[in-house]
């Protein structure tokens, strides 16, 4: 019997390939079931696609994230490494405001049990007409009687035109939400995973709904603290060691890494799609599953930090943002860093999803659009004239989450290897909670247990 197929006991040897969230978290769920875990990263430090870097000597997150209430698998992991999110995150109540000067809605669920909490947020929108509000009450009851679940898949366009959504409630609304949440745009998103967002946002219990905006930099979210508690109770975390190929050999893997070679029982490959890919091509039995991360199309997320003097404040944590690119309005979320983290005082930073277009711009134009944008949004000169400004933009930030979109498992169907990532099949979008839920997944893969 090879080591892959023997069932599962503790003290098995497993490599974890990629320690971004999807990664650390199935370290640390294969920590718990008893496995000796050694955690391979090929850059300097943990955290993937939502980390910290450096620039201009401080640390600035490469991307904004919101998480809701209901993350329940990436809340009890962060408790589980020693992260408090009563004090890491700021829990606001489930919210869709602009600046009074941006021509948009204030829509706001107060802290009620649901679904009373969305009746009177609906009740006492503004900016919303007559019109808009029965709109959106016959999409969510709709949406309700369904189980929240499609028949056939098709675009998030199609399925708000499929209800009569008004114009300003797609502009408002619907096109904010599906860009935030898919980083697809509605003419190419899925509606069935949009509906998966909703389910847990507008159709949810009030605390489920809730939106959590990390007050920490991401590193110490999650990734950082994971290191610690693995480190703390055994395992080898490595990083800055890339995984060049990986070798089955008498039932067992063999990982290489430079002119070494590294022998373990199991392997749950938490890399980028298109690393997994490379890692995978060579091997027999993984045509399929190469041909899946292949066929994966992939969208830019750009993050725009505008530092301003101290003081300076918005009248919210974050705001919504009316975008229009052909008028030079690109952003579509802005948040006050200074009321999430006194040590960012000042900074604001702009999020722009599907950003293949404002890229085209250039960084030092794209920064002078948005703090015009800014000014003109929120009546304020001075924002106009930031300090100082840095670009940061993932160009493969997530997949294109696509109608009836082909998503591999977590089980690869090769003995002894599973997949981790935000793009392995879930019903969530490439979000963090679909990160941590996928490695938990591929932990369970290796030791047998079920989710």
């Amino acid at each position: 019997m090879s080591a892959a197929d023997k069932p599962w006991s503790a003290g098995r040897r497993v490599a974890v390939v990629g320690g971004g969230w999807a990664g650390c978290a199935a370290a640390v769920a294969l920590l718990d079931a008893g496995a000796d875990v050694t955690l391979f990263e090929a850059a300097r430090t943990l955290g993937g696609r939502a980390r910290a870097i450096e620039t201009s000597g401080r640390l600035l997150d490469n991307g904004q994230h919101i998480m809701l209430g209901a993350y329940a698998d990436t809340l009890r992991l962060m408790r589980r490494v020693g992260v408090d999110p009563d004090k890491a995150l700021l829990r606001l109540p489930l919210q869709m405001r602009y600046p009074k000067l941006d021509a948009g809605m204030d829509f706001v669920a107060p802290r009620l049990p649901a679904p009373l909490h969305m009746l009177v947020a609906l009740l006492r929108a503004r900016g919303l007409d007559r019109a808009d509000k029965l709109a959106l009450a016959r999409f969510t009851t709709s949406a309700r009687w369904m189980g929240w679940q499609l028949y056939t898949d098709c675009s998030v366009a199609e399925l708000l035109a499929r209800f009569d959504q008004t114009e300003r409630l797609i502009r408002l609304m619907w096109r904010p939400l599906c860009l935030a949440a898919l980083n697809t745009p509605p003419e190419r998103a899925s509606a069935q995973v949009f509906l998966a967002v909703l389910r847990d946002s507008l159709g949810a219990k009030r605390a489920a709904s809730d939106m959590l905006i990390p007050r920490v930099l991401l590193d110490a979210l999650f990734p950082e603290a994971a290191r610690r508690h693995l480190e703390g109770r055994g395992a080898l975390v490595r990083t800055g060691c890339r995984i060049d190929a990986l070798e089955p050999v008498d039932g067992a893997w063999h990982l290489h890494a430079g002119t070494g070679i590294h022998p373990f029982d199991a392997v749950v490959l938490a890399a980028p799609p298109w690393q997994a890919a490379a890692l995978l091509r060579p091997l027999i039995g993984a045509a399929a599953i190469v041909a899946q991360l292949d066929a994966l199309a992939y969208e830019p997320i750009a993050t725009v930090y505008l530092q301003y003097e101290t003081g300076t404040r918005l009248p919210l944590p974050f705001c919504a943002l009316v975008d229009a690119p052909a008028d030079n309005r690109w952003g579509q979320f802005v948040f006050d860093r200074g009321q999430l983290d006194p040590g960012q005082d000042g900074l604001l930073a702009v999020v722009i999803s599907g950003a293949d277009p404002a890229g085209a711009i250039g960084q030092d134009a794209l920064a002078a659009a948005l703090a015009a944008q800014l000014a003109a949004a929120f009546g304020q000169p001075a924002l106009a004239a930031p300090l100082w400004t840095r670009a940061i933009t993932e160009k493969r930030a997530t997949f294109a989450c696509t109608p009836g979109l082909d998503r591999p498992a977590n089980a690869a169907r090769l003995p002894g290897l599973a997949l981790a990532g935000d793009y392995t099949a879930c019903d969530y979008p490439a979000t963090l909670e679909a990160a941590v839920r996928s490695g938990v997944a591929a932990s369970g893969v290796i030791t047998g247990e079920k989710r």
